[in-house]
């Protein structure tokens, strides 16, 4: 699919100064500032956003509860008013080239460019319990900001899957006075951390989890192991947070674990988005795994706004060397 409405063929290999490699908002955040800043700019978009489950974006300014996918079409409407290209496909490969670097899909698709951004999100790894993938992103959920007006005032179960569960079930206790932690194949809180929560009346439960209980399409009830069921309306997990970044090993940039714990990411410079790599940036869940919607789009902005002012530079020192060889006698 092609929206750039310039429809190159699959065996041509089209230049721009920027490929953009993800077209969620940090993505497209990207490559609105690079079109608006004249730049030639494509967006290569596998169209699996990860917060596709989710029934509405939270916490956006303007624009709070609006549809992912709504939010993401008026990203792209943007994008091509000001001339960038917009193209579906999964890229499976890139690597340098003498001018830059050049990116492959798996629809056989090449482009290359003389800058990257890549912007692809991660994937959330959920607990291996019966009801959670079914109910993601509906009424199992993982962060308050986006989830917590939605769910507030309702019995809420967190699951202690992770490091984060006590953490988690301290945030959500900001909205709802009814907090169960499940403490399932982990060990009970302690010390601090069990005084902490009982001051804060989150219940305890051990015992591990055999599964979610849902009818009528909506959680009712998390049930254990020995059979007992708590009941319960939202359950809360902590995902591994995988970046998808396969593709990049060609150019020697690989996936390290997150400072936080929550899963891997691509390193990069924190103001910039400048990876080790040059010529490379990153942005968005790539390598911020915790970043909501308005903060990921502000990243892809400031990053295309440094790769212009790189590619500025670029051009600058061309110009220069063409200006000097002009005025050299002959």
């Amino acid at each position: 699919m092609t929206e750039s409405g310039r429809g190159p063929s699959q065996q041509e290999t089209a230049e721009y100064d920027v490929v953009v490699i993800g077209g969620a908002a940090a993505g497209l955040g990207g490559a609105l500032t690079l079109a608006r800043a004249r730049r030639s700019v494509l967006v290569l978009d596998a169209g699996a956003p990860r917060n596709r489950f989710a029934d509405g974006v939270h916490a956006l300014l303007g624009l709070d509860g609006i549809a992912p996918a709504e939010l993401f079409e008026r990203g792209r409407a943007d994008v091509l008013r000001y001339g960038g290209h917009i193209e579906t496909g999964e890229v499976v490969r890139a690597r340098r080239t003498e001018a830059g670097f050049e990116v492959t899909t798996a629809e056989g698709r090449t482009a290359r460019a003389r800058r990257l951004l890549v912007t692809t999100g991660l994937v959330d790894e959920l607990p291996d319990i019966p009801g959670v993938r079914e109910r993601w992103g509906r009424d199992v959920v993982h962060c308050p900001y986006c989830h917590g007006w939605e769910v507030r005032d309702q019995p809420i179960g967190v699951l202690a899957t992770g490091a984060n569960a006590i953490h988690q079930a301290q945030l959500f206790r900001q909205w709802s006075d009814d907090i169960v932690l499940f403490t399932h194949t982990t060990e009970p809180p302690a010390g601090d951390k069990a005084e902490e929560l009982a001051a804060r009346g989150v219940r305890l439960v051990p015992g591990e989890i055999a599964g979610i209980v849902v009818e009528d399409d909506r959680i009712t009830g998390v049930r254990l192991t020995s059979g007992e069921v708590v009941a319960r309306t939202t359950v809360v997990v902590a995902p591994r947070m995988i970046a998808r970044a396969g593709f990049l090993a060609d150019l020697g940039l690989y996936p390290v674990e997150h400072p936080s714990g929550a899963g891997t990411h691509i390193p990069a410079d924190p103001v910039s988005g400048a990876t080790e790599v040059d010529g490379v940036w990153v942005a968005g869940n790539i390598t911020d795994p915790a970043a909501q919607v308005g903060p990921s789009a502000a990243a892809g902005a400031n990053a295309a706004a440094r790769i212009n002012a790189d590619l500025v530079a670029e051009d600058t020192a061309a110009a220069v060397a063409a200006a000097r060889r002009v005025r050299q006698p002959v």
